[in-house]
């Protein structure tokens, strides 16, 4: 478990790094606030239609006689209020990234440069690094979709769809959550999405310990928009220990992650 606990560790101290550049931590709000607004509209009109949406897709459910009817329908419900906040929540971050793409690679070079004095660059112009960007967004969003539906379907199961998958849920969602995370520094060091997820794997512990808790912590809308900029920095932490180049937290790495070199001034929004 000390991997476990070494993940939570690069989430904190990723706080406490923005905590300590007030600029990067108002600034890098921004995209997640403006992310937020319209996934918030989307998920209100959701689930506002949805029992309409379970009764239009049960109909062979409409002669059931009561209680059975509620019962049936009102699980469903719960499976599907479930099903999207799943969805919504690893799509959040995706398109948070996107939105503020020029600022959070700045805050990621900013962070390594904390630690050592240098960042590394993949030397890709800008719409090449969004490109890609893109192009990931699109295939963790199917990823999701996938397991969304696996996790729906599973809900069914007696007793064990309404405790250990939830809390396999929450599992999953983590790891896609510091998958995501953790590209922005991983892509500047030329790592692209098959290899970032046969590292992540090969610590899987690690990622958990980073993830899971901040999906947990991402269920409250605001908090989310609060600790994006935090968690954008706590991944880079987690990519220099997963490339070997600083030492795990708890580790005498000789250069803490508090200290300060040159960090580049923010970029503006687009």
């Amino acid at each position: 478990m000390r991997d476990f606990a070494a993940g939570f560790g690069y989430l904190v101290k990723g706080q406490r790094w923005v905590a300590r550049h007030g600029r990067w931590w108002g600034i890098g709000m921004l995209p997640a606030l403006i992310t937020l607004v319209g996934y918030a509209a989307a998920l209100v009109a959701l689930f506002f239609w949805t029992d309409d949406v379970i009764a239009w897709a049960t109909p062979f459910a409409d002669d059931w006689s009561s209680p059975w009817l509620a019962v049936f329908r009102g699980a469903l419900a719960i499976l599907f209020a479930a099903t999207c906040l799943f969805l919504a929540i690893i799509t959040f971050t995706a398109v948070t990234l996107l939105v503020g793409q020029p600022f959070y690679e700045s805050l990621s070079e900013a962070v390594d440069r904390s630690e050592d004095g240098t960042a590394p660059e993949s030397g890709l112009p800008l719409w090449r690094e969004l490109w890609i960007g893109l192009r990931e967004a699109i295939a963790l969003v199917i990823r999701v979709a996938l397991w969304s539906v696996l996790f729906f379907a599973l809900g069914f199961v007696p007793v064990i769809g309404q405790t250990a998958i939830p809390a396999l849920a929450f599992c999953v969602t983590g790891f896609f959550l510091t998958e995501e995370l953790t590209s922005i520094a991983l892509l500047r060091r030329g790592v692209l999405l098959r290899e970032r997820r046969r590292m992540l794997r090969g610590r899987r512990l690690l990622s958990l310990g980073f993830g899971v808790p901040l999906a947990l912590f991402f269920l409250l809308p605001l908090v989310a928009v609060f600790l994006m900029p935090g968690a954008v920095a706590g991944a880079t932490l987690l990519v220099r220990d997963l490339t070997g180049e600083a030492e795990p937290v708890g580790g005498d790495s000789g250069h803490p992650a508090d200290a300060v070199a040159g960090d580049p001034p923010p970029p503006p929004l687009s």
